[in-house]
């Protein structure tokens, strides 16, 4: 472990490998979203929408402003795919039969277990299911009449909705496309005619390499215990299961100022890695990140990167919550400075900033003032709410500063002079 780092350095080689360095440089094109799942390998799929879904906040933080469309297309083009992983995923296609192994294998989620129990018990039904589908073609839940009224978690779902998703979770029916966010079901078969084709099973220990790779990638740099979390996979690491992959080259042991374990850098990242120890990866884009934002998914990882300790609030009881609902970390030129918690209301035209808060001892400069107003303003227009309110700040005065950088961008749009 001669090479070393200093945390910066380790935290910019991350945010390099997640997209989140530096700001796009041109116009984002719709050829951008496979590619940047691609770049994570994963992009969490959550319904919650009182700014965006997660989804689309994620693609934001990276591409800029595109077209929430592009999403869907890029699903029904087949470019990604849906799958369990980290927990409900969209993912490269290219990684179709390693998600798939890995999911008939070694899968312990409760979606697969459901699907494997339902199977057990309720087979017939499923068979007639898949019977229909294949005669009459792809189906959404809401095909089916529910008698007894509307369902709500899995225990509440009616039949259909269950047996869809149990054939989904067995591997049996994928989605083969998204209307208005509800998922349309159809054959593997229809979906990914490569199935089709004879193709080796990978072993379980090619997988757990193959994912671990894809991991590491991903993270940019990693300690062994956060590699798990990425895809969910089955046991926590330790140095001593990475020894073999950092025999052979595959991976780079290198030390971080300030952490009590050693960090791991996928080979392919050697050139960013000495761009990192040169000090040539600077930090300059700053975004407003999803709660469901890989950088900040893993509690452990996102506390000894940034310093900044996340967790998400929409399941907490609201008297027990300290944030907010839908809470979005303010990434600003390489740090975790604050947290937002924000709500669109597009009747209105207004982006309500419900709370915002400084990471705690910090105080922000004028040029982050400034960096963080910009961020909300593209993501009020992106979401079609130009207009921001700001309601309360900690500490307070920040609010004032935050409406008169918002009124100068405002000028500057209208007045490009000044």
């Amino acid at each position: 472990m001669s090479t070393a780092l200093s945390l910066t350095q380790a935290r910019n080689l991350h945010l390099a490998a997640q997209g989140l360095l530096q700001a796009p440089i041109r116009r984002a094109q719709a050829s951008d979203i496979a590619a940047c799942i691609g770049r994570m390998a994963l992009l969490q799929i959550d319904t919650i929408h009182v700014v965006s879904r997660s989804p689309y906040l994620v693609l934001h933080a990276r591409l800029g402003d595109y077209p929430r469309e592009w999403l869907e297309d890029t699903l029904a083009s087949a470019q990604i795919f849906e799958t369990w992983a980290h927990e409900a995923c969209f993912a490269p296609v290219d990684d179709l039969h390693i998600h798939r192994a890995y999911n008939r294998q070694a899968r312990q989620h409760w979606g697969v277990a459901n699907a494997r129990t339902l199977a057990a018990t309720q087979r017939p039904h499923l068979d007639k299911l898949l019977d229909h589908i294949r005669t009459h073609g792809p189906v959404k839940s809401s095909d089916f009449e529910r008698p007894e009224g509307k369902g709500g978690a899995w225990w509440g779902w009616k039949d259909e909705k269950r047996w869809l998703e149990a054939l989904f979770g067995l591997g049996e029916l994928m989605i083969t496309r998204r209307e208005n966010f509800h998922r349309v079901y159809d054959l593997s078969e229809r979906v990914a005619p490569q199935l089709l084709q004879p193709s080796p099973v990978p072993d379980a220990a090619a997988l757990d390499v193959a994912l671990i790779e894809k991991a590491v990638t991903a993270l940019g740099i990693t300690q062994a215990r956060w590699i798990h979390d990425y895809f969910r996979t089955k046991p926590r690491l330790k140095d001593a299961d990475l020894e073999p992959l950092v025999a052979a080259g595959t991976l780079l042991r290198v030390a971080v100022d300030g952490w009590d374990a050693p960090g791991y850098v996928h080979a392919t990242h050697a050139p960013q890695l000495k761009k990192a120890l040169a000090g040539q990866l600077q930090a300059t884009h700053t975004a407003l990140l999803s709660p469901f934002d890989p950088v900040v998914w893993d509690r452990e990882r996102a506390s000894a990167f940034f310093d900044f300790d996340y967790r998400l609030e929409c399941y907490t009881p609201e008297e027990k919550r300290v944030y907010g609902y839908f809470v979005l970390p303010i990434l600003c030129r390489g740090e975790l400075i604050g947290r937002l918690d924000a709500k669109a209301h597009r009747a209105e035209g207004v982006l309500e900033v419900r709370a915002l808060y400084a990471q705690a001892g910090q105080v922000w400069s004028e040029a982050q003032i400034l960096d963080v107003a910009n961020a909300i303003q593209r993501s009020a227009d992106w979401h079609g709410t130009p207009r921001v309110r700001i309601s309360h700040t900690q500490p307070a005065k920040l609010a004032a500063a935050l409406r008169r950088a918002l009124k100068h961008l405002k000028l500057k749009l209208e007045r490009p002079e000044i």
